[in-house]
């Protein structure tokens, strides 16, 4: 195993136990919001820092993106560990139990290694860039759709870019009128490696973070899917728009992606 998966591994672990310790107690759990319709916790920001002291401890020089903290910068500047340390804070406060800690390594601009850990179901997907991907060490692979017949696609409402409502509204009801049914579940992170381990078929959501799909991205490509922005090509990270299947699922959503996006999308 690589030796930053590893580190990677230890953090997520420890963050997700405190998370669902804290569930014990929920009284002493602090929310407050940041931006419209986005919360944060006392818990995301304890469990975050875990990961930090965690991850300076074996690597005292790297850098460091997290959703609360900001950018730490480090002496080497050609690596990079993006954090999200609670993908799913709404789904938390409200006590749905579906949320995750997500840890991805880049190292000079390519995702080398990835983690993403539910603690309340002990669920632990790993990658490693050319290695494959892994749930509790049991390989993944995708479900290779031909189409939209019969498939599951999950996906998350733009609940903090609400401009652009009516035109998602429109590509999921064309979508809709393909596929079997939906699933919105609160992480894209989750979506991503329910992508990779097939328990979903394709994926898709717009103005996401790159803390929000570092890790389950490369979890995904790992195992087998296809990764585009609404545009097809691979700026996603930048843009935070997302479509992820097989070949011929990535193809089949992009169609109605495309027919329905507002222009803004498309950026």
């Amino acid at each position: 195993m690589h030796p930053m998966l590893n580190i990677a591994i230890r953090a997520a672990r420890m963050a997700g136990n405190h998370i669902a310790k804290s569930l014990e107690n929920t009284d002493k759990i602090e929310s407050t919001q940041k931006g419209q319709n986005d919360f944060v916790t006392n818990v995301d920001r304890e469990a975050e820092q875990l990961i930090i002291d965690t991850i300076k401890k074996s690597y005292p020089d790297h850098c460091i993106v997290g959703e609360e903290g900001g950018s730490i910068q480090g002496k080497d500047t050609d690596v990079q560990w993006i954090i999200d340390p609670l993908d799913g804070t709404n789904n938390f406060v409200k006590g749905f139990p579906h949320f995750s800690v997500s840890i991805a390594v880049r190292m000079r601009g390519k995702t080398e290694v990835a983690c993403v850990y539910d603690p309340i179901r002990n669920e632990l997907f790993t990658a490693q860039r050319g290695s494959g991907a892994q749930l509790n060490n049991a390989r993944l692979r995708i479900n290779p759709i031909k189409d939209l017949n019969g498939a599951i696609l999950a996906t998350g409402f733009p609940f903090k870019q609400k401009q652009h409502a009516e035109s998602f509204v429109k590509i999921v009801g064309g979508l809709f009128t393909e596929c079997s049914d939906f699933r919105r579940t609160g992480s894209a992170a989750l979506d991503l490696c329910y992508l990779a381990s097939g328990r979903v078929d394709g994926f898709f959501e717009l103005g996401l973070k790159p803390w929000d799909i570092a890790a389950g991205e490369l979890i995904a490509r790992e195992a087998g899917a296809i990764l585009t922005d609404f545009s097809g090509n691979t700026n996603y990270l930048t843009s935070g728009n997302l479509v992820a299947s097989s070949a011929r699922g990535v193809k089949s959503i992009l169609k109605h992606v495309r027919e329905h996006a507002n222009e803004g999308m498309l950026k």
